[in-house]
């Protein structure tokens, strides 16, 4: 009985796991969770995009949205640009100016969607696109009469020499395989009109300024001028002619003052 005794005193008593006491959740500031639910939602709306074909695409806002009556005041604002285009081609008064230099810089300065298909494409063949584009052209006839096509919309002049080193050295570029390349580098000119002699920006220059023989060949090579905005106040939005106070037409000489605002 002794020894029973001793080994049930032998027998250790299982040891009691001490229960640790439940862990609480990190603290995320709210901050971090609304960031969290703003990139799910916005992570969730393009993938809707991608599979509707949408991505990319920006709302129309409700002012953006044309009503009936916008479309007819669009219309008859061709047609009046129209009937006043032929005009103005008509009117004895207004006969093309004397010219008074071989050369011309061209201003796009308006124009939008009150423009005839007839008007955008004389606008076009002279390579004036967009707003605030500019180009020289070889004073003729033939050009005054396009002039007087697109009055409302251009303004034009008689650049001096400084005026066309400025715009070629500071905006002048070409397109190469489809992308603007500013003329930075001699060897992109030479390379183009190395065969007429024209060999750096310098001689680029001096043939527009003195309409060369091989003008035609420059004005392919370079790209339309992307001018800068005015500053407020300098153009007024006026279709008058710059004589009367407006901002269109022809601004001789003075059109050095516009190219030193816009350059």
């Amino acid at each position: 009985m002794a020894e029973e005794e001793a080994k049930v005193v032998a027998v250790e008593e299982p040891k009691v796991m001490a229960v640790e006491e439940p862990k609480g959740l990190d603290y995320i500031p709210e901050v971090i969770l609304k960031k969290r639910k703003n990139r799910d939602e916005l992570a969730f709306i393009r993938k809707k995009q991608l599979e509707l074909g949408n991505f990319g695409k920006k709302k129309k806002k409700v002012a953006d949205i044309k009503r009936p009556e916008d479309f007819v005041l669009e219309f008859r604002a061709k047609e009046v640009d129209l009937i006043r285009m032929k005009q103005r081609v008509k009117r004895p008064k207004s006969s093309p100016a004397p010219i008074n230099s071989n050369l011309v810089f061209i201003i796009r300065i308006q124009g939008k969607n009150d423009m005839h298909p007839k008007t955008k494409k004389v606008l076009n063949s002279m390579q004036l696109r967009s707003t605030f584009t500019g180009v020289f052209a070889k004073a003729t006839d033939g050009l005054f009469q396009k002039l007087l096509k697109v009055q409302p919309y251009v303004t034009y002049g008689y650049p001096s020499d400084k005026s066309v080193k400025d715009l070629i050295f500071k905006k002048g570029y070409t397109i190469i395989e489809g992308n603007p390349v500013p003329l930075t580098d001699n060897n992109i000119i030479e390379q183009a009109l190395g065969e007429h002699e024209i060999f750096c920006i310098e001689d680029l220059v001096n043939e527009i300024s003195r309409v060369g023989a091989h003008f035609r060949e420059v004005m392919r090579f370079l790209g339309p001028l992307k001018l800068n905005k005015p500053e407020a106040g300098v153009l007024h939005g006026k279709k008058q002619v710059f004589s009367e106070g407006g901002d269109t037409g022809n601004r001789e000489d003075k059109i050095n003052d516009l190219i030193i605002k816009m350059n």
